[in-house]
C-alpha cells in the first residue's frame, strides 16, 4: 500500500509536466493565444511586419484582420529592412493604411538614425504616424549605450516630426516604459506590447495601439506575425489617417 501512495504523487507530477509541455507546444506553434481582443471592443485591428515574415501575399490577407500595417523600414544609423519597399507597395496597392517603424539603437546618435529613416520612408504616402521602436530586445549591449538615451531619442523625434509633420508613435514594452518613459513625451501616442493581458501603463497613461501577440497566424503570411488592436472606433481611426 505504501508503494501505491508514493506512486500517486509521482503520476500526478508527471501529468502536470506533460500538460504544461502540451500547453507550451500549442502556444509556441500559435494554436493558443493568451490575448484575443474582440472586434466588438476593438473594431480596428492590424499587423506589424518586417523581412522576418518573408514574402507576403497581400492579396490574400483578410481585410477584417488587417485594417492597417506597421512595416519595419530602418534600424540604427544605416540598416534598411530588405523587404520594406516591397511590403510598402503591397500594402498601398491593396488599400491597407500603412505606417513605417524605426528600430532605435541605444548606441547610435539620434540625428544619424533620423536621417536613415527619412532617406528611406516616403513622406507623401505615409498614412499612420511615423514610429520609433524602443525596446531592450535585440538592442546593443548596455556597456555601449549612449550616456543619455532620452536625449538621443528626443533628437530623433524632433527631426522626424518636423519632416513628416506628425507626432511620432512610440512602440515599447512594459519593461522599457517603466524604466524610461514614465512622464516622458506626454504628447506622443503609445503603442504598447503586452502578450499576457490588456495593457495598463504604470502612470495611468492611455495607449493608442496594443500589440497583443507575436504568434498570430493569417492567410497570406507563412510565418508567425504580430497582431495589434487600435484603441478607438472605426471613425476615430479614419480621422487618424486623414
Amino acid at each position: 500500500m505504501k508503494k501505491r501512495f508514493i506512486l500517486y504523487p509521482l503520476i500526478g507530477a508527471a501529468l502536470v509536466i506533460i500538460a504544461a509541455g502540451c500547453l507550451y507546444y500549442a502556444y509556441n506553434k500559435g494554436y493558443i493565444c493568451v490575448n484575443h481582443p474582440s472586434y466588438e471592443e476593438y473594431p480596428v485591428q492590424g499587423i506589424d511586419v518586417s523581412h522576418h515574415q518573408q514574402k507576403i501575399d497581400w492579396e490574400k490577407l483578410d481585410k477584417k484582420e488587417v485594417q492597417f500595417a506597421f512595416i519595419k523600414a530602418t534600424e540604427g544609423g544605416n540598416h534598411k529592412d530588405s523587404l520594406f519597399q516591397e511590403n510598402w507597395r503591397g500594402a498601398i496597392r491593396h488599400n491597407i493604411p500603412v505606417g513605417a517603424y524605426h528600430f532605435f539603437s541605444f548606441c547610435k546618435d539620434g540625428c544619424e538614425q533620423a536621417r536613415n529613416y527619412i532617406h528611406y520612408v516616403p513622406k507623401d504616402s505615409i498614412d499612420l504616424p511615423p514610429i520609433i521602436d524602443l525596446e531592450y530586445g535585440g538592442n546593443c549591449l548596455e556597456s555601449n549605450r549612449k550616456r543619455n538615451m532620452i536625449a538621443e531619442i528626443t533628437k530623433y523625434m524632433e527631426i522626424i516630426e518636423n519632416h513628416y509633420q506628425k507626432k511620432v508613435l512610440i512602440y515599447t514594452t512594459n519593461e522599457f516604459y517603466k524604466n524610461h518613459l514614465i512622464n516622458q513625451f506626454p504628447d506622443n501616442p503609445i503603442w504598447i506590447r503586452d502578450i499576457l493581458s490588456k495593457p495598463q501603463l504604470p502612470d495611468g497613461r492611455k495607449w493608442l495601439f496594443w500589440q497583443y501577440t507575436g504568434r498570430g497566424r493569417i492567410d497570406g503570411i507563412n510565418t508567425f506575425v504580430d497582431l495589434n488592436a487600435y484603441a478607438g472606433s472605426r471613425a476615430e481611426f479614419e480621422r487618424l489617417i486623414e
